[in-house]
């Protein structure tokens, strides 16, 4: 089986001191630094996108997980992010790993900028997909109609795809082509996240949405060369906070995608995975 594709790669797990048993996959050439994927909202290891995967995977070692609690991985999903990270913490040691590149997409953006704040020797370069940082004013949880899309017991197509992208014809019929790629793997599929990892998150996206502006000054002590970006019409984490993180970041770049939503890097997975790789690369 070619584990050089997303699709064909297998699930493994790796033991963290912690007890905790982390579904993974890895995929593309080991021996350089590798970059570690921290997922979004509900998310588990088949909502990545295997055309992002794969061009990421091109030429660098990418590790995707389930954190604690989420999927195949045991435990319970905690409801803050610092927990969150500190579980993230644990599943790279567990591989031995002592220096990623990290990149984070919505829930797993706040994730990363806090692995990058409380293990900062761990991390070498931070890539924060439609993030915003802690304390912000208005991340006090997402709009209705976004909650409503997407935090349901039953999360359906249509919810996904007015979540994830935008109205236009070309975003949603970009947004039907993730799906069709998400749902085509047939062998090896991780476990369903649970109803308890949907009500912890949201907790732990309140919890880190309560407007507080003393927590901004938290990302100053970010040093690490930060790469920042967001779709032009994210509804759930509006691109506004992309340009305040990167304010407060003393090394950050950011880049908007075009008629682009929260699913941006879904829906330019090509052009986001090589601007990614040339921010990587020395």
């Amino acid at each position: 089986m070619d584990q050089s594709h997303y699709l064909q790669a297998k699930t493994r797990i790796a033991e963290g001191t912690n007890g905790v048993r982390y579904a993974y996959r890895r995929v593309g050439p080991q021996g350089g630094r590798p970059l570690v994927l921290l997922q979004h909202f509900r998310g588990n290891l088949e909502n990545w996108d295997p055309d992002l995967i794969n061009a990421l995977s091109a030429s660098r070692d990418v590790i995707v997980f389930d954190n604690f609690g989420v999927g195949a991985t045991t435990g319970t999903t905690p409801t803050t992010i610092a927990q969150m990270a500190d579980d993230a913490i644990a599943f790279i040691e567990a591989l031995g790993l002592s220096s990623v590149d990290l990149l984070g997409f919505s829930i797993g953006s706040f994730v990363a900028q806090e692995i990058a704040l409380t293990r900062p020797s761990l991390v070498v370069k931070l890539v924060l997909a439609s993030t915003a940082p802690q304390g912000a004013p208005g991340m006090h949880g997402w709009a209705p109609d976004i909650i409503e899309a997407i935090g349901e017991p039953t999360t359906d197509a249509e919810g996904i795809l007015h979540g994830f992208f935008t109205d236009s014809a070309a975003s949603r019929a970009s947004g039907t082509r993730f799906l069709g790629r998400i749902f085509s793997r047939t062998e090896d599929r991780d476990e369903p996240t649970t109803w308890q990892t949907r009500n912890a998150q949201y907790d732990a996206v309140l919890k880190w949405g309560t407007p507080n502006l003393a927590l901004l000054q938290r990302l100053s002590a970010i040093k690490q060369p930060t790469f920042i970006a967001n779709g032009d019409n994210d509804r759930m984490i509006p691109p506004w906070y992309s340009h305040l993180t990167a304010s407060l970041i003393p090394d950050a770049l950011v880049k908007l995608y075009p008629d682009a939503a929260h699913g941006f890097l879904f829906q330019h997975a090509q052009a986001f995975a090589s601007d990614v790789g040339d921010f990587l690369d020395p």
